[in-house]
Order: C-alpha cells, then sequence, then structure tokens
C-alpha cells in the first residue's frame, strides 16, 4: 500500500507574494502536483496534505527566528496554492484524503501520521510539494527511520535554494535509498 504525502504546498511557499516564497520553482510544480494528487486520489490511495502551521509570534517555535513569519493559522498564506485547493475542495470528504497540521520541518514530528499510515498498511510514501531541501528532506529522513520505503517526485518537489534542493536530491537516492518517481 502508498501513500501520497504533498507537504507545504501552500501559498506562502509558492505564491510570487508568498511569505517565505520558492516563486517559480514552486510555481513550475504545479501541474505535476495536481497531476499525481489526482492520481492518487482515484487509485484509492491515501492522499496526505501534510501543512506547515505557525501561530503568529510564537517565542516558543524555533521557526520564528529562523524565518520570517509564514502560514499563520488563519491567513490565506495556509491556503493550498493554486489549483490544489479546488483537488482538495472537490475530494476532502473521501476517506482516503486527510488534511493535518504540522509544527515542525517532518511531516511525522509531534503527528499522528505514523499512526494513520500503519493503519491502513501503508509501506510506500511519495513525497511531493516544497522546501526539497527543509521539510522534504525531515519527513524523509523520518520516513526512512521509520522503514517506509520512499519514492520522491523530483519533478514535484522545489526550494527556494537551488544548491540545497541539488543537494537533498542526491541524499535521497545515495543515503535514504529513496526511489525516483516517475
Amino acid at each position: 500500500m502508498k501513500a501520497l504525502l504533498n507537504i507545504d504546498y501552500t501559498y506562502d511557499f509558492v505564491a510570487d507574494d508568498g511569505k517565505l516564497t520558492c516563486g517559480k520553482p514552486g510555481q513550475d510544480l504545479e501541474d505535476e502536483i495536481i497531476q499525481l494528487t489526482k492520481q492518487f486520489i482515484e487509485n484509492d490511495d491515501y492522499v496526505v496534505f501534510a501543512i506547515d502551521v505557525h501561530d503568529e509570534r510564537d517565542p516558543y517555535h524555533p521557526e520564528t527566528r529562523l524565518f520570517p513569519p509564514h502560514n499563520i493559522r488563519g491567513t490565506k498564506g495556509r491556503d493550498l496554492y493554486g489549483r490544489l485547493q479546488e483537488v482538495y475542495e472537490q475530494n476532502k470528504d473521501r476517506d482516503n484524503v486527510y488534511f493535518m497540521d504540522k509544527t515542525r520541518y517532518s511531516a511525522f514530528a509531534g503527528t499522528d501520521l505514523d499512526m494513520k499510515l500503519k493503519a491502513r498498511g501503508i509501506t510506500e510514501v511519495h513525497l511531493v510539494g516544497v522546501c526539497t531541501d527543509i521539510c522534504i528532506l525531515h519527513t524523509a529522513v523520518d520516513a526512512y527511520n521509520k522503514g517506509y520505503t520512499i519514492v520522491v517526485h523530483e519533478k514535484a518537489v522545489a526550494s527556494f535554494n537551488q544548491a540545497g534542493h541539488e543537494w537533498a536530491l542526491g541524499h535521497f537516492t545515495d543515503t535514504l535509498g529513496a526511489k525516483k518517481g516517475e
């Protein structure tokens, strides 16, 4: 069994005026992410929208001092980017679609994701979204440590740091044994 983990493909991370945007590299992923998301939903595979959430001016969150405020709870910045919001809205009531908040880089850190995947017999996770060298990377490392087979869809991940993006792509395959998505 497999799941698609759609990580942080939000307005703040992708739109030109997003608060922590990767801009055009992220925008260029839209068609591929939508195609993969629809494919997984239609095949009754599990689709998880693992979306970063922050509270404004939270002095206890480590990202507060590392990055500008982004993906603030209740703001447009947390909306899924572009047409992906429509895909989610059309399918959110399906049993195989799950939207979850995450407060750390990894979709596994402090969430019920591992329990949800194990309850469904999922052994393979497919990763798409942003940022390749931050949230995708940390999710992949945790998935590896939890024994999941990892598939990274290179045409569906991007970052605001091209050097970090390239390094992470190599790390996925060379160190985590990830497969490349087709």
